[in-house]
């Protein structure tokens, strides 16, 4: 089951198990195979009758699938997830701090250290929010760190999502279901409880309130609608939360303040937790055909009358190519070095490296720089001639809309099959709470599998699987 070249978290040299599965692995030994099938169907038939879905776009018209759930736990040490909180918190504190600076003095680019085009040029750029600082000084209220692993220490950031990060509800209910299947196995194991984010996400958004709140402030989820494909997590966490899901034909300007309609006629907003991107927010300052936002919502932002989760204008620190400056941006911004490091990225829109990249394509793995999903990207050991050749002309066409990165060989975990547990690779999704006075970050986070063996892509929207993760408290 181990590949000497690839980091198995369970199995150590030799073949011995890895002490945080040890207590695990002695009750996966004493289950019946024919039980954990029968688990495994269980699994999926309450996934399905919670309606856990995600939607596939690219075809005709997008296509709603079941989220496959792996039962077979993905476990980490406290040892370890100490170190990686450390590292996690850096990096979303610097990231604050470098939106905050580029949306006023833009010190990092007068040091040098960033180039101005970078920034200027950047389509994630936003001018609205030069000389904003939002309630709080908070712009990524909520962040979604992307890890891989490639050794017993080695943890890299794969990307940063600082816009609207998504997959949280899975985390959850992936917890929920574990529990609901399998009590005796968190008597045995002392695992740290993810079920309070509803309750801190809250509290974390109340925090970032505008100073014009009046007593509790009123939180609300602001979603695209049931065609998109986070809904089920959208309509989830505003019901867990205790807050009203709303669309933009929900809410309007009353009184230079974001109402939104009830029974008792129109109540004002203080705290806005968006699941709209930018171009659709505000159809008077950003794209005038969206139906999806709220007229005039930025002018009463820029007024101080409520408060957007996450800001405008976040979607830069989140851009592949700025992705590459990160290590500066943790030192610049924090005067230490970035204690998770990056993957090795080359910026195509530089010349030398945009030679390297098309000389060495067939190794690589390629991305846009605003892809997300798993879209758009090649992977260069796995792609075909044809593929290949037709990315060498959009890299031509286009080099600065990507970036390259060595073929990283990711870790693996078990999951369960019907000949037993066989290793797949997997990435980690950390949640991160930004308040003015804390950063929270829940203990694990959404781990994404990659079912087909081989397999490096883990998107659910590119056939990859989700499982729990459980960070032990030891």
């Amino acid at each position: 089951m181990s590949d000497d070249r690839i980091y198995d978290e369970m199995l150590g040299e030799g073949g011995g198990i890895r002490p945080a599965y040890s207590t695990f692995h002695d009750w996966f030994d004493g289950e019946t195979p024919a039980r954990l099938r029968a688990k495994q169907r269980e699994a999926e038939e309450v996934f399905r009758l919670t309606g856990i879905t995600f939607n596939v776009y690219g075809r005709a018209e997008a296509e709603e699938r079941l989220i496959p759930f792996d039962i077979i736990p993905r476990i980490i040490s406290g040892r370890e997830w100490q170190r990686l909180s450390r590292g996690i918190e850096q990096r979303v504190r610097a990231i604050n701090a470098f939106l905050h600076d580029i949306y006023h003095r833009q010190e990092i680019v007068r040091a040098g250290r960033i180039p101005l085009e970078m920034i200027s040029r950047n389509e994630a750029f936003e001018p609205k929010m030069i000389g904003l600082t939002p309630p709080g000084g908070v712009y990524t209220h909520i962040v979604g760190v992307d890890l891989v692993r490639t050794g017993e220490d080695q943890f890299y950031v794969l990307e940063d999502n600082a816009r609207t990060p998504s997959g949280v509800s899975y985390m959850l209910e992936n917890r929920e279901t574990m529990l609901q299947m399998f009590p005796e196995l968190f008597s045995k194991n002392r695992v740290q409880s993810v079920q309070n984010y509803p309750r801190d996400l809250r509290r974390s958004l109340a925090a970032c309130a505008p100073q014009v709140a009046n007593g509790t402030p009123t939180v609300a989820v602001l979603t695209p609608g049931i065609y998109n494909s986070a809904y089920f997590e959208h309509a989830f966490l505003a019901d867990q939360m205790g807050v009203e899901l709303v669309e933009g034909h929900d809410l309007r300007v009353v009184d230079g303040r974001v109402a939104m309609r009830t029974t008792q006629g129109y109540q004002p907003i203080d705290v806005l937790y968006r699941r709209v991107d930018d171009d659709f927010l505000d159809p008077l300052n950003f794209n005038p055909e969206s139906t999806l936002g709220v007229p005039g919502i930025m002018d009463v932002y820029r007024a101080g009358g409520i408060t957007i989760a996450n800001a405008p204008g976040t979607g830069i620190a989140d851009d592949k190519a700025i992705y590459s400056y990160m290590p500066e941006i943790v030192e610049f911004y924090t005067g230490e070095k970035a204690i998770l490091e990056n993957v090795p990225t080359w910026r195509c829109s530089e010349p030398e490296a945009l030679a390297y990249v098309l000389d060495n394509l067939a190794d690589l793995v390629v991305k846009e720089v605003h892809g997300s999903g798993g879209y758009g990207m090649l992977i260069g050991p796995t792609a075909t001639k044809k593929d290949l050749a037709a990315f060498r002309k959009k890299l031509k066409a286009r080099p600065g809309n990507y970036i390259a990165q060595p073929t990283l060989s990711l870790s693996t975990v078990p999951i369960f099959t019907k000949a037993g547990l066989a290793p797949r690779h997997v990435d980690l999704r950390p949640f991160v709470l930004v308040s003015p006075d804390r950063v929270e970050i829940t203990p694990g986070g959404l781990t994404r599998v990659a079912l087909k063996k081989g397999s490096l892509v883990v998107n659910s929207s590119q056939g990859g699987g989700t499982k729990d993760t459980w960070v032990l408290e030891d």
